[in-house]
C-alpha cells in the first residue's frame, strides 16, 4: 500500500520528452526561424519568452489555485507574481521618466501579494493590470532605441532597464515553477 500525501504528484503535459513542461514541438516559445539580430531584439525576444513562460506557469488553474500561498509565512502565490509584475512594470517607467512617480497599483508595500485572493475578478483584473503596464512600459521604451541612453533622474541606461527586466521575469518564473508544482505536480523547463 502506498503513502498517502498532500502533496501531488509529478506530471508534465509533454509526451515525446516527459521530463519538459511541453514539447518542443508544441512550445509557443520555440520558433523555427533564426535567432535575431541584434543586441536590442535579442533582450527583446528573451523578455517575450520569460513573459510566455510566466503565462504558461499559469495556464489551467482556477481562481483559488492561483492564489494558493507557497509556504508560511511567505504571501507569494501566482496570483501574487502577476500583480507584483504588474506594479514593478509600472514602477520601470517611473525610473526612466523626469515626471512626477506613477501611483502604485495596489497601495501599500507588498499589497500586490498580501491582498492577491482566490476571487476571479482579481485574477481577471491582473492579467489585465499586467498586460496594460507591459504595453505601456514596451511603448515608454520604444521611444528609445539607443541602449546606451541614459534616461530619468538617475541617469539609468535602456540596456540596464532590459537586462534588469529580463531578470525581474526569470527570477519569478523559477519561483513559479516550485509554486506550480505545488498546487498540480506540474513542472517545468
Amino acid at each position: 500500500m502506498g503513502r498517502m500525501s498532500d502533496q501531488p504528484a509529478r506530471w508534465t503535459q509533454a509526451n515525446v520528452y516527459p521530463d519538459m513542461w511541453a514539447d518542443p514541438d508544441d512550445d509557443p516559445r520555440n520558433s523555427d526561424g533564426v535567432s535575431p539580430d541584434g543586441e536590442l531584439a535579442t533582450l527583446q525576444d528573451f523578455l517575450t519568452n520569460y513573459r510566455m513562460t510566466l503565462r504558461m506557469k499559469c495556464e489551467g488553474l482556477d481562481a483559488e489555485q492561483l492564489a494558493r500561498r507557497s509556504v508560511p509565512p511567505s504571501t507569494m502565490s501566482l496570483l501574487g507574481l502577476l500583480r507584483h509584475l504588474a506594479e514593478v512594470e509600472r514602477d520601470w517607467r517611473n525610473w526612466i521618466s523626469d515626471g512626477e512617480p506613477l501611483p502604485k497599483l495596489y497601495g501599500e508595500r507588498d499589497a500586490d501579494f498580501n491582498e492577491a485572493v482566490g476571487e476571479q475578478a482579481q485574477v481577471d483584473a491582473a492579467y489585465a493590470d499586467l498586460a496594460r503596464e507591459q504595453a505601456a512600459t514596451d511603448a515608454a521604451l520604444a521611444e528609445h532605441p539607443d541602449l546606451g541612453e541614459r534616461l530619468g533622474k538617475d541617469g539609468f541606461a535602456v540596456r540596464e532597464l532590459l537586462v534588469h527586466r529580463i531578470e525581474e521575469y526569470a527570477r519569478h518564473c523559477g519561483q513559479a515553477d516550485l509554486l506550480r508544482e505545488c498546487i498540480d505536480g506540474r513542472v517545468g523547463q
